[in-house]
């Protein structure tokens, strides 16, 4: 199990992520995130644990991604398939996800809905992945915005099949920061 536990002037948070078969609570006062958040886990597979408050939406919905991709990141086993790509239709929707989970953050949308392009963007940056969404069709934002939720869950869920092998020429990758001073 991976726990985040993030605190600021604005918002609270405790995120419990692990391996599992896409189990969700959800409880951030925001009816919209916290049915995006189990749609996640639920096509992702993992098992997500959230409670979240804050001061406005936006504080929300950005810490939330931050704190979910970093549960993310700390969850991957070192030798998954890194990789994940997946198409979604979803009545007039269709939204397409490319995502690698192999340290290096990219995000290019966008999303018709800049709070959730925003959270994309949080989550692709916590996480340390590039994720690419492109918005095929659609003219229905929430059915956009969960396609693309959907997605991203498949795609999370392809990247996190364990492979046996570390995908990157460079073999596995270490890396230590400390505050010295």
């Amino acid at each position: 199990m991976t726990l985040v536990t993030r605190e600021t002037a604005e918002t609270s948070i405790r995120c419990e992520l692990r391996p599992g078969t896409g189990i969700a609570h959800a409880c951030t006062d925001q009816s919209f995130l916290d049915h995006m958040l189990v749609v996640f886990a639920r096509y992702s597979g993992l098992d997500l644990d959230i409670e979240a408050k804050g001061d406005l939406q936006h504080h929300l919905v950005e810490d939330v991604a931050i704190c979910i991709g970093a549960a993310v990141a700390g969850a991957l086993p070192a030798t998954a398939a890194r990789y994940g790509d997946r198409t979604i239709p979803m009545d007039d929707a269709l939204v397409h996800c490319a995502v690698d989970l192999g340290g290096r953050p990219f995000y290019r949308g966008p999303l018709p809905s800049s709070l959730y392009d925003h959270w994309m963007r949080s989550f692709s940056d916590s996480a340390r992945a590039t994720l690419h969404l492109r918005v095929l069709r659609g003219t229905d934002r929430h059915h956009v915005v969960e396609a693309a939720f959907k997605a991203l869950g498949l795609a999370v869920r392809d990247a996190f099949v364990d492979s046996g092998a570390v995908f990157s020429t460079k073999g596995a990758v270490g890396m230590r920061v400390e505050d010295v001073g």
